[in-house]
């Protein structure tokens, strides 16, 4: 059957993290909570989360807040790099710091990421087959949600680079069959007060 219904993908990072990353800190949970309240009025049918405690704990205290919406897990919405860009593909004046920062994770992450995040895009991206619209929530990482947001807007593979989202803030990407894909929302954190935002940003000034 032709996919033939809009897809509408919502994208959210866990919840602040422990230091040792087992579980959420308390403002971690309540910025789940309250993302999860703030998705009450949405047509949501699932939730997908990572493997990690941070990224299903977080799924679950969403999922409290809601009715009627399955949470499953998915071992694609792990956190990984999505892409190992070659230096002739980066901006000249960036390229070594760039890869540098990249060749400080573990090879692992750096060999089985690229494959996870083709089959990302297979399994989370595009319309849908049906006639009825599908809203998808998938909870994850800050490399992959930069991978998702690169890619529907056709911006070049190691783009994923630099796109930075808070922790519980939410990004909405539109697959329609009809037209080519759109980001409604980025990183957007009005569900939250505001000593709830920016966690999970680099230390800088901030906007």
């Amino acid at each position: 059957m032709t996919a033939t219904a809009t897809r509408h993908l919502y994208l959210a990072r866990h919840g602040e993290a422990s230091a040792d990353e087992s579980d959420l800190t308390e403002n971690g949970r309540r910025q789940a909570v309250l993302l999860g309240e703030r998705l009450r009025s949405s047509p949501l049918s699932v939730i997908r989360h990572g493997p990690l405690p941070r990224a299903a704990r977080t799924a679950r205290l969403i999922h409290d807040q809601l009715d009627g919406v399955e949470c499953e897990l998915s071992d694609l919405a792990d956190d990984y790099i999505p892409y190992v860009p070659h230096e002739g593909e980066l901006p000249p004046d960036h390229a070594g710091p760039m890869l540098e920062r990249l060749a400080r994770f573990p090879a692992e992450e750096r060999e089985r990421g690229p494959e996870l995040a083709r089959e990302a895009l297979a399994r989370f991206t595009g319309p849908v087959r049906g006639v009825e619209p599908r809203h998808e929530l998938v909870v994850t990482h800050n490399f992959l949600i930069g991978w998702l947001v690169r890619d529907a807007l056709d911006a070049p593979p190691w783009r994923w680079m630099g796109l930075n989202h808070g922790n519980a803030a939410l990004t909405v990407i539109r697959y329609a069959p009809d037209r080519p894909s759109s980001v409604l929302l980025y990183n957007d954190m009005g569900h939250l007060p505001a000593e709830l935002r920016w966690t999970g940003f680099p230390a800088q000034p901030r906007l």
